[in-house]
């Protein structure tokens, strides 16, 4: 049986945290970006205020680019 890691517990914590984060910060910025930026990063008005508006804690439903390594 595994045994129970308290800094394995708090580091995990914290990366889950900062992942909350990034998607609070970057949803709440997809809101402010105006329809010419929008159609730069491909998305449209209507998916930018759906993903806008998720909870901070769902992840997203945009399909990566071959080249993010996220």
């Amino acid at each position: 049986m595994p045994r129970f890691s308290l800094t394995q517990f708090r580091y995990q914590l914290s990366c889950q945290l900062h992942q909350y984060r990034h998607y609070r910060r970057s949803r709440r910025q997809l809101l402010t970006l105006d329809d010419r930026l929008l159609e730069d990063i491909g998305i449209n008005r209507t998916q930018a205020l759906k993903e806008g508006h998720k909870a901070f804690w769902k992840r997203t439903t945009f399909k990566r680019g071959p080249y993010e390594n996220r």
